[in-house]
């Protein structure tokens, strides 16, 4: 991977392939242009991290540093200039014009080797993550760039923690650093020195690497993060499986241990033109892997498609509503039709089955029942143990304030009554989007 690459700006043949010989040395790709026009299509394709110009072009050294500050500036580079001159008002605007430093020809090797490497020191330096101590997400995006503009065989990898935030929200910061750090170990164990690993985002990463071993690194992944999870929680969540939200908007919601799940494509089954089209097949994977209640992994294969051939997933807004208090029942349902919902609704426990069956909902208010029966806590388990139906969101409403029992039963929302209109249907929108996700 071009995980560190210098561009050398130079007509002259000899010093030119020296300095080349020098940066090499140090682990450094180097690309080298004769003029500027090759020069700017490298720094428009690759991105380099170090360009290195001499005043052996046509135009003045200072108007060449500013040309190239000015066409880099998204990706930042650092401009090292060469001259043979050693006046200091030339050496003044050349800074002044973008150069991060001046170097005066001739100059010996080891200065040059260092100066070189202490510029690239703190160009990286700006692009590690404190807690993981990986590339940024800029750097992550300029390799994908250039493995993609480079042609050659390559797999990409986009590593998810699902549930991150709320596992942040109720363990701390420094918990959820120590997940970070943790798996940030368990991926570099599975990578070698050709491979590319970054942080993507708060509990992501971007994987580079051989397509022949990509399925092998995320299997690999796959066991090694479900081996540890239970660790990152207390006994009693990791006996239950959940953990239960805390804040004001957020208060009683059911949430899953976290897990992994890794989206993967390859070069070898599409040809990816630009890192737009890499990038959503990424996210469109590991969206993918997630909708697997468990960690896992997708890996986009080849393509067959027909001509004109249109695939539309329908768009669930239909909701069920069981709950036999009449008049509650009847204000449930008159609101959910008036937000635009399809809205079913019975009172009775024994024939809210076959309406299930029917109606087919993306959402299902149910009351537990009282305190003696708790028959909507018993249909409750029943759906949720259902393969035909687990999938349905459901929100259960009770006057038996037990948290525990609500959420061990499968329910998605624990709503002890009485509650507010505007609180239930606030959790109704964003549970139909989730299930339509």
């Amino acid at each position: 991977m071009l995980s560190k690459l210098a561009l050398i700006l130079d007509k002259r043949k000899e010093l030119p392939a020296k300095y080349k010989k020098l940066i090499e040395s140090t682990g450094v790709k180097v690309f080298s242009a004769d003029g500027t026009e090759s020069g700017l299509e490298i720094l428009t394709n690759y991105e380099p991290d170090l360009i290195i110009v001499s005043d052996s072009l046509d135009l003045s050294l200072s108007d060449t540093v500013k040309k190239l500050r000015l066409l880099s500036y998204p990706s930042r580079p650092c401009i090292v200039a060469l001259s043979k001159s050693a006046e200091l008002q030339d050496k003044l605007d050349v800074l002044d014009s973008g150069a991060d430093d001046f170097l005066s020809e001739p100059i010996e090797s080891e200065e040059f080797k260092a100066r070189i490497n202490a510029h690239l020191r703190r160009h990286f330096e700006n692009m590690i993550c404190e807690t993981t101590q990986l590339p940024d997400i800029k750097f992550c995006l300029r390799i994908l760039k250039r493995t993609i503009t480079l042609g050659k065989k390559w797999a990409a990898m986009l590593v998810k923690i699902n549930e991150f935030e709320a596992y942040k929200e109720i363990y701390g910061n420094l918990a959820s650093d120590k997940m970070l750090q943790t798996y940030t170990a368990i991926i570099n164990s599975s990578l070698d020195e050709n491979d590319f690993l970054g942080e993507f985002g708060d509990g992501e990463f971007l994987i580079l690497t051989n397509p022949l071993k990509i399925e092998h690194i995320a299997s690999f992944l796959i066991y090694a993060f479900d081996s540890i999870v239970e660790r990152f929680y207390n006994d009693e969540d990791a006996k239950s499986g959940y953990i239960i939200l805390q804040g004001d908007d957020d208060a009683g919601k059911r949430v899953s241990l976290v897990s992994t799940s890794i989206g993967v494509i390859s070069s070898e089954f599409q040809n990816y033109e630009s890192i737009n089209s890499a990038l959503n097949s990424l996210f469109t994977t590991c969206k993918l892997a997630k909708t697997n209640t468990k960690s896992s992994y997708i890996v986009e294969r080849a393509k067959i498609s027909a001509e004109n051939s249109i695939l539309n997933k329908e768009y669930n807004n239909r909701i069920v509503i069981i709950e036999p208090d009449e008049a509650l029942n009847y204000l449930l349902k008159t609101t959910g039709e008036m937000q635009g919902y399809e809205v079913s609704a019975v009172r009775s426990y024994d024939t809210a089955m076959n309406m299930i069956k029917t109606a087919s909902p993306a959402l299902i208010v149910l009351d537990a029942g009282d305190a003696e029966t708790l028959k909507g806590l018993e249909l409750c388990k029943k759906l949720k143990t259902d393969k035909n139906y687990k999938d349905i969101k459901i929100i259960l409403s009770t006057i038996v304030h037990d948290k525990k029992m609500v959420l061990n039963a499968g329910a998605d929302i624990y709503l002890p009554k009485p509650y507010e209109l505007l609180g239930i249907f606030n959790w109704i929108e964003g549970l139909i989007k989730e299930f339509n996700s």
